[in-house]
């Protein structure tokens, strides 16, 4: 039974059989390769590095399936991760197809580049706003900057993900926190761009996307970051991915996700390894941002891995309170 004073802890007991075993530790292997462009973020953006570079996508297919009106055509490909980084595939909904459920690179790499970039964020406004000032409201640069202007006009897409994971701007995920939204609507999307690129020493041909971020919003702020990643609206999601929208439409949708609608608590360092997974990351290691006393979601998601029907979710409710 879990303790009603935490908030987000998810059960994937469910989800790696042993096919996903072996789909999860090629994804670890490909972030092992991945970790070492690291050092490119570090010494290329030393200030804008791994701004919402970690993130939970742990929902069934099924469930990502019915909540954005798509269908998954090579489901095997998903695998459910409680630290989604740099370099693993995870799932996506672009302009390009709609309707479908795709798996790409989380870390951008722009079609002329010549070698993989691993790029996970991209921010609104590109070299603007260098001092990251929440209340900034002018030119929103990734619309001119050679990396992402190409994406943000006709590469668009939905990255679904249930949590995310940010750290003090300073401290970054040597003191982690796990953010998700209050009223437990999950999954969620962010807004992202997306590009293909071919290896050309090889041939690999490698469809990949980084989140949008913007500046920090109420929640972000009390654990000190400074930046936070850009959540769509349910009511504007399938605008975002609509190829027709000009750009002005497209700016217009970068703004900060209410604060208020999120809450956070400190989850273990054990999250900065890249290669780390498991519901164990997820545990509380303190108290929540905000004081919540009616949200249980390590029950939601307990219930949910157990194959609990709708009539007896509905009992337990009645039993313990509002699910998150």
């Amino acid at each position: 039974m879990g303790n009603p004073k935490y908030g987000f802890i998810l059960n994937l007991r469910s989800h790696f059989a042993t096919s996903s075993l072996v789909r999860l530790k090629n994804n670890i292997a490909r972030t092992k390769t991945s970790a070492l462009a690291q050092d490119y973020y570090e010494v290329s953006f030393p200030k804008f590095a791994f701004m919402c570079g970690r993130y939970v996508t742990i929902s069934k297919v099924k469930t990502i399936e019915k909540r954005f009106n798509v269908f998954a055509p090579e489901p095997v490909q998903y695998i459910p991760n409680t630290n989604i980084s740099h370099g693993n595939i995870a799932p996506v909904i672009t302009n390009e197809k709609p309707n479908e459920l795709q798996f790409f690179q989380f870390g951008f790499t722009p079609s002329w580049a010549t070698k993989n970039m691993y790029i996970v964020n991209a921010r609104a406004e590109g070299d603007h706003n260098k001092e990251n000032d929440p209340k900034y409201v002018g030119a929103l640069g990734i619309i001119s900057k050679p990396m992402f202007r190409s994406s943000i006009r006709s590469k668009r897409c939905l990255i679904p993900a249930d949590a995310f994971i940010e750290g003090p701007e300073k401290e970054r995920l040597n003191k982690p926190y796990l953010i998700y939204k209050r009223d437990g609507d999950r999954p969620f999307a962010f807004a992202g761009i997306w590009d293909n690129w071919v290896n050309r020493e090889t041939g690999e041909f490698i469809s990949s996307f980084a989140i949008i971020t913007t500046v920090s919003n109420s929640i972000t702020h009390k654990i000190n970051h400074h930046r936070s990643p850009i959540i769509l609206p349910r009511e504007v999601e399938s605008a975002w991915i609509d190829s027709s929208l000009s750009l002005s439409e497209v700016t217009e949708l970068l703004q900060p996700f209410p604060g208020e609608e999120l809450n956070a608590y400190p989850i273990s360092i054990d999250i900065k390894k890249p290669t780390s997974n498991g519901l164990h990351l997820l545990e509380p290691t303190g108290e929540r941002i905000i004081k919540e006393h009616d949200y249980i979601i390590y029950e939601d998601i307990r219930l949910e891995g157990m194959g609990m029907t709708t009539a007896r979710k509905r009992k337990n409710e009645g039993e313990q309170g509002l699910l998150f």
